[in-house]
């Protein structure tokens, strides 16, 4: 086919397929004689999917990846360019419904005076501050790289200080105390390789799953092909509001800066149900005291090798989490496992006026 003939054929104009042969995604035979381009069917199809993959909002340089990803025999990997596509639509998603709240907390203090600006200002500070907190998570610990080993490093002794721990009797516990019914559909946030995900399915509840990792995701699908999972974090959960009766999440909320678990107890709130429940199961301090008292320990017997991993990591306050739930609208309760591992049992309460 002729250049004209293909746009015909693809509902688009040539202009747009000289486009994509400028940027490289495409490579139509020329003539010699008469320069020409001719294309193919391969190339028709390679064209049906920059237009298609287009048409998510993905980025070229994100298309080009999946094309080479097709053009390595690796076609699997294709799914994870469009998992992360609508991981990033999400986020927008989320920006958007921060945008429109301020509007509207804009719009419920303006007045017509000088005054008022002074107070706008302020909103729109605060707003800005809120998502330079929720772009600055990065993945430090690398779940990527060590997602083939995971299991075998949590189950391994690890010496006097081991953060894995009583891990099986602990997410035996999540799953007891989340009192989860063959009715009722959950989401696990950092599902990982789906250790606490199995206890459901076992017991047929309906679990649904996310993590940041995709290599982590790739292992979870491998072990557990049922449960649906999807690439999102704490701050970004790509469900719609109120889908969930229950949420569950272990070895992952110590990721979060204090100011990122506020934001993650909020969309955690998001997409629950006004009933429902949050599991925490998670390495945490009762408060700060306990912190400084466990550094101070650890400091007397010589060990900065613990210092340093205790303060690479965001244990919660248990006290500031009571608090921060409360202030929410939940009831907690708190169930340590031991003096680093806890569990926490979070409910909505109906507050009627």
């Amino acid at each position: 086919m002729l250049i004209h003939e293909m746009a015909a054929q693809l509902n688009v104009t040539p202009r747009t397929i000289r486009f994509y042969e400028e940027k490289g995604l495409i490579q139509p035979t020329k003539q010699p004689d008469n320069g020409y381009r001719y294309f193919t069917e391969a190339d028709a199809w390679r064209l049906s999917t920059i237009l298609t993959l287009r048409e998510t909002g993905m980025p070229l340089a994100q298309i080009k990846h999946v094309l080479d990803e097709i053009d390595a025999g690796h076609p699997d990997e294709v799914l994870y360019y469009l998992e992360l596509q609508r991981a990033v639509m999400f986020e927008e998603f989320v920006r958007t419904r921060q945008t429109l709240t301020l509007l509207d907390q804009m719009i419920g203090r303006y007045q017509p005076d000088a005054s008022t600006w002074h107070e706008l200002w302020q909103l729109a500070q605060t707003s800005r501050r809120n998502e330079e907190i929720r772009q600055k998570w990065q993945d430090r610990w690398q779940f990527d790289r060590i997602a083939t080993r995971y299991d075998q490093m949590v189950r391994e002794p690890k010496g006097d200080f081991d953060v894995h721990r009583d891990y099986e009797q602990g997410l035996d516990l999540a799953w007891k105390h989340c009192q989860a019914k063959p009715d009722e559909t959950g989401l696990e946030i950092g599902i990982g390789t789906g250790n606490l995900a199995g206890r459901f399915l076992a017991r047929g509840i309906r679990l649904h799953g996310i993590d940041q990792s995709k290599e982590m995701l790739k292992i979870c699908r491998r072990k557990y092909p049922e449960i649906e999972t999807r690439l999102g974090n704490f701050l970004a959960i790509p469900y719609p509001d109120r889908r969930f009766d229950f949420l569950v999440t272990s070895f992952a909320f110590h990721h979060l800066t204090p100011e990122q678990k506020r934001m993650a107890l909020l969309e955690m709130t998001r997409v629950l149900k006004p009933s429902g429940r949050i599991v925490i199961l998670d390495l945490m301090f009762p408060d700060e005291q306990a912190r400084q008292a466990t550094l101070h320990y650890w400091r007397k017997q010589g060990r900065p090798d613990v210092i340093k991993q205790i303060e690479d990591e965001y244990y919660a306050d248990i006290s500031q989490l009571r608090q921060w739930l409360s202030d929410s609208g939940y009831e907690m309760n708190h169930q340590p496992v031991n003096d680093l591992l806890h569990l926490v049992v979070a409910k909505k309460q109906n507050r009627t006026r």
